[in-house]
Order: structure tokens, then sequence, then C-alpha cells
């Protein structure tokens, strides 16, 4: 499994980009297990990681006192009997 393509798609515009969040696979796993456990939501990978990258923005004094929405691209469903949730 894994996230992220390894390439830059063309169609990116850099100029609308606040900034990038880097997580780690096992970041994004360990997210999406915690969802799933603490929160009963059945997300994939990539939710995780979504997650985990608000999580870190919101743990910055600069996002204190401000909203920030995360969409969940992915469920978990496909993940059910892979090492995401053995």
């Amino acid at each position: 499994q894994g996230i992220g393509a390894g390439f830059v798609p063309k169609a990116l515009n850099r100029a609308i980009i606040d900034r990038i969040v880097t997580v780690t696979d096992g970041e994004a796993m360990a997210t999406a297990r915690d969802l799933a456990r603490k929160e009963g939501l059945l997300c994939g990978i990539s939710s995780g990681a979504a997650v985990f990258a608000a999580l870190a923005l919101a743990a910055l004094p600069e996002f204190s006192g401000k909203n920030i929405v995360c969409i969940l691209p992915d469920t978990g469903e496909r993940y059910l009997s892979t090492a995401l949730f053995v």
C-alpha cells in the first residue's frame, strides 16, 4: 500500500497551495486505525493522512481558534484484510 503517486501532476497549481504537510505511511495508518477505534469511522490510508495533517496544523499556534476542514477521501472497507486493520 502507501500514499502518493510518487510524481507531481502537470495540472497541479502550486500558486494556490499554502503549504504541504508530509505524512509517512505509518502515521497515516496509525491515524486511520485511531479513527476506527476511537471515532467509529472506517477510513482508509488517505483519510488517515488527511486527518494526521489536519491535527498537525491544528497544533500550530497560528491556527489557534481557527476552523480546519478535513475531507476524508476513502473508505477502509478494502483494507479490512490488510495490515491496516490486523
